[in-house]
């Protein structure tokens, strides 16, 4: 088996995360008084937390205290709403658990909160994957390396033995920051001709396909 570890991006990767990331800004837009967003423009706004997501949607000129304030009516709205509309993409599942029989170790590694992504992981991957880690003030977002070097130490694997997926041009640039191959997803948040252009091992458009990948 090629693979000993998998470590996974959360959003645009495993989880479909869009409408509620989408509901939870044009709540705390509302809120503050501020238009809102469509789903296309929060598409192209996630990727690089939920800070930058919101730094993102407010209109330009306000102060921090306003974008503070903001950002605090979303992540207290989300908290409570975060798996409305969220759910695996197709295939997710069943291609995590044919891992984890095969005895390859699993993480995920996201710029979304930590409390959010420790969440949604434990309620609907929880037996599959080991280890979670989100943002957090300890270190910083992708696409630094540190958390994906922090997860391989953790699974005991070495770079080497692991592959990062992801969907997006951060999660690209992470594993390179990494020295790790990267297999970039085309069913999330980002275009298939975006994805291809960024230089990854491989590219797949099903569950099934990764899967095959990571276990030949």
């Amino acid at each position: 088996m090629r693979y000993k570890a998998v470590v996974f991006d959360l959003d645009g990767t495993l989880l479909n995360t869009l409408e509620d990331l989408t509901d939870s800004t044009n709540y705390a837009l509302a809120a503050c008084g501020y238009p809102e967003r469509d789903i296309t423009e929060i598409r192209y706004f996630v990727g690089n937390g939920i800070h930058k997501l919101i730094e993102r949607a407010v209109p330009e000129g306000i102060s921090s205290d306003e974008l503070e304030k903001c950002f605090e009516i979303f992540c207290e709205h989300y908290k409570g709403n975060m798996e409305n509309k969220t759910a695996p993409y197709e295939g997710i599942n069943d291609m995590l658990k044919s891992l984890y029989e095969n005895g390859v170790k699993l993480a995920v590694v996201t710029n979304k909160a930590e409390f959010a992504a420790k969440e949604l992981v434990k309620r609907l991957f929880g037996e599959f994957v080991s280890v979670v880690i989100g943002g957090n003030d300890k270190r910083p977002l992708k696409p630094a390396p540190d958390g994906l070097l922090d997860a391989l130490k953790l699974l005991g694997a070495e770079k080497h033995e692991a592959v990062f997926v992801g969907d997006s041009e951060v999660d690209i640039q992470t594993a390179k920051n990494a020295e790790l191959e990267c297999i970039g997803v085309l069913w999330g948040f980002r275009k298939k001709e975006e994805i291809e252009k960024l230089g990854v091992k491989a590219t797949v458009e099903t569950a099934q396909e990764l899967e095959k990948i990571l276990l030949s």
